[in-house]
């Protein structure tokens, strides 16, 4: 064990680590793209003297990433991107392994924004985010700690909208790959391993059938298509609310009914929003909810419900259980709110399955690399992974389930990149 992460890092309790260890070694005999990666790293050395700070959802397949970038030869230092998604048995485990940690399960909004800036303090080379604190925090309060950054990888839709904000105002001082626009990100993890966790979180915690129940999913984007379809799965009737008419489209011949939220806010019994954005269920429409409607959220930040102005409309609040809510409003209709309306799945869950988190997370660690060999030439841009990279990730993963594809003879290579008339 390190002693020097021992003495360094900031957790709840390290006696907790043995039950991280378990956890750990469990969510890695379920990623065998990552092994894969992680046999490449031992040997390569690609991080070898360099620091590597990390903010994500800070669980197991999340410290098992950290172990991989380490297992490369990296300093590696972690921290949580969420208050409560972090597990305090897991941020032991990983100072045990020799990884510096800050991160606690739920710390008061001042900590948790202090265990960030420690994190920085550690002077990164190169950073893994989500939802772009780390590097909003370097941008706009702490530039004397950005002189070494050579770059990083962004995890999710709101870090790299905050990303493309600053590149397009000419702020971004170093390139970040964003492995959420990656086909092996949103086609499995935003689709298949949000429409799972999410019902994991909300089943858990309710602890209430879903069949027959009226679910409107707030935003058809990657994500709202994977609530959408486990809702429908589950037995839910689905009501889809949007902004983008094309998304609207897809939704209602996908089956589902497409309305306005002021609507849908009228009928629906669970609410699940997806959109990146704030605000998008407000006051106007907890006025029209019914008796006992389920809010929760599934977008990185606790802004898509407005609480606030819940708050305004409410005249006694208390927990009824472990992460609800109860909001009992001035005319005697009941709100109920999950995990704060923090992220559903994480905040009372165990996130995505390990299999999808595996996908994503190799994206993260052969994304870190690239961005470490090319970073001179890349500059202060938002970067796409590479095609290669990510064809890579599909074909370890094929290959782990024993799936054998085609390849295109000569001829047929010919033929598609002819342009005379065949």
């Amino acid at each position: 064990m390190s002693v020097n992460a021992k003495e360094t890092s900031i957790v709840t309790d390290l006696a907790l680590a043995p039950e991280g260890h378990l956890k750990i070694e469990w969510v890695a005999a379920h990623m065998p793209v990552l092994n894969r990666i992680r046999e490449q790293f031992e040997q390569e050395q690609p991080f070898k003297g360099l620091k590597v700070a990390i903010s994500l959802h800070l669980e197991a397949k999340t410290a098992y990433l950290a172990k991989v970038v380490k297992a490369g030869g990296a300093e590696v230092t972690i921290t949580g991107s969420n208050p409560l998604s972090t597990q305090d048995d897991v941020c032991a485990a990983l100072v045990e392994d020799g990884i510096t940690v800050f991160a606690k399960y739920n710390p008061e909004p001042k900590e948790y924004k202090e265990l960030l800036i420690k994190t920085l303090e550690t002077k990164p080379d190169l950073i893994i985010d989500d939802g772009g604190d780390l590097i909003s925090i370097l941008h706009a309060e702490r530039q004397d700690l950005m002189a070494q950054v050579r770059g990083g990888a962004e995890e999710t839709t709101t870090g790299i909208l905050r990303l493309k904000a600053m590149e397009k105002d000419g702020e971004l001082k170093f390139p970040m790959v964003a492995v959420n626009d990656a086909f092996c990100k949103y086609l499995f993890d935003n689709r298949y391993g949000t429409g799972q966790s999410v019902w994991d979180g909300i089943n858990r915690t309710t602890n209430l059938v879903a069949a027959g129940k009226t679910v409107v999913v707030v935003g058809y984007g990657w994500c709202g298509k994977g609530v959408a379809m486990r809702a429908k799965g589950l037995g839910a009737n689905v009501i889809v609310t949007e902004i983008d008419g094309i998304r609207a489209v897809e939704a209602y011949m996908d089956g589902y009914t497409v309305l306005p939220m002021i609507e849908a806010a009228k009928v629906g019994d669970i609410f699940v929003t997806v959109t990146g954005n704030r605000d998008v269920i407000r006051g106007e429409h907890y006025e029209v909810m019914k008796n006992g409607a389920i809010l929760s959220n599934a977008g990185h930040f606790d802004i898509e419900v407005n609480k606030p102005e819940l708050d305004a409309l409410t005249a006694s609040k208390r927990v009824v259980r472990r992460n609800i809510e109860e909001y009992k409003l001035k005319d005697g209709r009941s709100i109920y709110l999950l995990a704060e309306g923090r992220l559903v799945n994480l905040a009372a869950g165990d996130g995505h399955p390990a299999e999808i988190m595996d996908m994503t997370f190799a994206l993260q660690a052969m994304s870190l690399k690239y961005v470490n060999d090319n970073y001179k030439a890349l500059g202060g841009t938002v970067v796409n992974v590479p095609y290669e990279l990510d064809e890579q990730v599909a074909r370890f993963k094929l290959e782990s389930l024993g799936i054998g594809i085609d390849s295109l003879t000569e001829e047929q290579k010919t033929y598609l990149e002819s342009w005379a008339e065949h």
